[in-house]
């Protein structure tokens, strides 16, 4: 309904303008008419960039609301994830993954070495 409303005003303002300019172009038109007509279509004009203008800084308002509160703790929780993660990589890895490296390095070693006494035979 909306909508509609202002797609109705838009098209009555286009036709009015278009009215006025075409009476504006007939040749019995005085010069003072013209510039009255203009300069009121100037001050409309300033408006609308008047009324676009405030419409552009409650957006930026909001913008500025949406980064403070929503974003900010999305990047603090974000943060502590990564961080818990890396304490919980270098715990695996010291705990986990480094003795079972260093196991198979001394299972290879012994393997390798009753490969050289003759008593482990070669795949």
């Amino acid at each position: 309904m909306v909508i509609a409303i202002a797609i109705l005003i838009g098209v009555l303002l286009v036709a009015g303008i278009g009215i006025a300019v075409a009476a504006l172009l007939q040749p019995d038109t005085p010069t003072e008419r013209i510039r009255d007509i203009f300069i009121i279509f100037m001050a409309l004009e300033s408006l609308v960039i008047g009324a676009a203008l405030i419409v552009l800084i409650v957006q930026i308002a909001a913008l500025i609301n949406l980064l403070q509160n929503e974003v900010r703790p999305i990047l603090e929780a974000t943060s502590e994830t990564v961080h818990t993660l890396r304490g919980t990589t270098a715990f695996l890895s010291e705990n986990l993954v480094q003795p079972v490296v260093k196991l198979n390095a001394s299972l290879a070693a012994l393997r390798r070495a009753l490969e050289l006494f003759g008593l482990l035979r070669r795949k």
